[in-house]
């Protein structure tokens, strides 16, 4: 058992301060359990959001020593103790209280993003026919748990708040599960490239590094979407197509 000092972020909206806690910290713990134990034996106020406590629900997100991390899968060997840590709210949404911000601006990017179009069954009796390396390619996409870590730490939202212009790495995973998925017939390019603001991304990775289910977020999401639009829109041979094929 050892003692640790903690900052935590505390106030409301946009006024609030770094206050100090020192606790003891025992073997396996994680900095969500620290927040729990300073809820119940110093600050009974203190707002926190957390849900399921196992890396899957996405709710306790927040900044530990400045990194965008999941609160219940930091374990406290993982952090330095020789100085203060801190433990502060997402920087790229709402502050709400405390370490509770308002992501609600998330689901509202979710909505405007065209919707899974299937094209017709294969078979007679309503089934597809797919090559398992195409559904293999959108898996992954699939262990997405929204905790929106990977919002926060993109710069283009979190320093530049572009949030009507760009929907951030979450969201271009999203849509590159729709674009990529072998059954899927909808065009979001056009959307992509204006609406969307894919070309605001400029692929420094630092998403990639943050999310707790280790998705490729850049090399295998954004990056391919990014050719697709440059191929659509940018490409002159691809043009010249438009303009010679039989439009049907």
């Amino acid at each position: 058992m050892s003692t640790v000092t903690f900052k935590v972020w505390r106030g409301e909206g946009k006024e609030g301060r770094l206050v100090e806690y020192t606790t003891e910290i025992t073997e396996g713990m994680v900095v969500l359990d620290v927040v729990h134990k300073i809820q119940a034996t110093q600050a009974n106020d203190l707002g926190c959001r957390w849900n399921c406590k196992a890396g899957k629900c996405g709710s306790c997100s927040a900044e530990i020593n400045g990194v965008p991390s999941l609160m219940c899968m930091t374990r406290m060997d993982m952090v330095p103790t020789d100085k203060p840590v801190t433990i502060e709210p997402m920087r790229a949404f709402p502050h709400i209280r405390d370490l509770v911000t308002d992501v609600s601006w998330n689901f509202l990017v979710k909505k405007k993003i065209k919707k899974f179009n299937p094209r017709k069954p294969d078979a007679p009796d309503g089934t597809w026919r797919m090559q398992q390396e195409d559904v293999d390619r959108v898996q992954e996409f699939r262990k997405c748990i929204e905790c929106f870590l990977c919002q926060d730490v993109c710069h283009v939202l979190r320093d530049h708040h572009k949030h009507d212009e760009f929907i951030g790495p979450r969201f271009l995973v999203y849509t590159a599960a729709l674009e990529m998925h072998p059954l899927d017939t909808e065009d979001r390019l056009e959307e992509l490239k204006q609406a969307h603001g894919i070309g605001y991304c400029n692929i420094t990775k630092c998403c990639t590094k943050v999310c707790p289910e280790h998705i490729t977020i850049t090399d295998n999401a954004i990056i391919p979407l990014k050719e697709r639009v440059v191929d659509e829109s940018y490409d002159p041979i691809g043009w010249l197509w438009k303009i010679i094929r039989p439009k049907v």
